[in-house]
């Protein structure tokens, strides 16, 4: 049995998340093979080396669970985009590329975050390019903590004003989904980003597709997707 989450972002503004992360961990997780993070992990992450009681609860939770034998993988999304090998070292996680094909025996999928399809906002499209570049991140993370933190903070500010202005997340673009699923073999497609949770049904070619888009988590609700062999089920989470 394999679980997916996204788009949990958590941080100490999120209690409610956070212990619905923590139980999950702790309980329902552990029942499966693996789980996969389709990014957003957390609200923001500007380097491995600013960590906190918070962020080192979180790195010992998901260490924890994969020494009970659950494998743990974690994509980039568009607010950790920094997290890096040290921190995947010490929660005991293996970080993925997007996208990333998963082919398993009974079934072949192919893993994103998704914001790199949302192609009808060539704004965020060219900040995406910047922070995603080795050497833009090389550099960001060689910068002084403080200014790091303040980074953070910022890009915290700018999301909630982004929300105020336009509180609908746009989807992934049409053609740019159909090719995407041409280039990975008409693979069941499954991604977060959007905040917009539903099964979708293409046409490509033909051929059938489904795209299951991940919920974004609440303080007071949460889901995984779960895989047991034969299909996909949402399961709602408690703490």
């Amino acid at each position: 049995m394999i679980c997916f989450i996204s788009d949990l972002h958590l941080s100490p503004r999120s209690p409610g998340a956070t212990a619905l992360f923590l139980n999950f961990l702790a309980g329902r997780a552990r029942q499966t093979e693996a789980l996969y993070i389709l990014g957003d992990l957390f609200e923001v992450w500007v380097g491995d080396d600013v960590s906190d009681a918070y962020h080192k609860q979180i790195i010992a939770a998901l260490h924890a669970t994969a020494a009970a034998g659950v494998k743990i993988y974690l994509m980039h999304g568009n607010r950790d985009f920094a997290i890096g090998d040290d921190f995947a070292r010490a929660a005991g996680v293996q970080l993925l590329p997007d996208p990333y094909e998963l082919n398993l025996p009974e079934w072949s999928f192919v893993l994103s975050h998704g914001d790199a399809l949302c192609l009808d906002n060539t704004r965020y499209q060219a900040y995406r390019a910047k922070v995603r570049d080795p050497a833009w991140l090389a550099k960001m993370r060689a910068t002084p903590r403080w200014l790091r933190v303040m980074l953070g903070r910022y890009l915290r500010w700018h999301s909630a004003r982004r929300k105020r202005l336009n509180p609908v997340y746009e989807d992934l673009t049409p053609a740019a989904t159909d090719d995407f699923l041409r280039d990975h073999a008409y693979a069941t497609f499954i991604h977060g980003h959007t905040h917009q949770p539903a099964k979708h049904d293409h046409i490509v070619d033909g051929i059938h597709i489904e795209r299951w888009v991940l919920a974004d988590w609440h303080e007071d609700r949460a889901e995984c997707l779960v895989w047991d062999g034969e299909a996909l089920r949402r399961e709602t989470l408690t703490a």
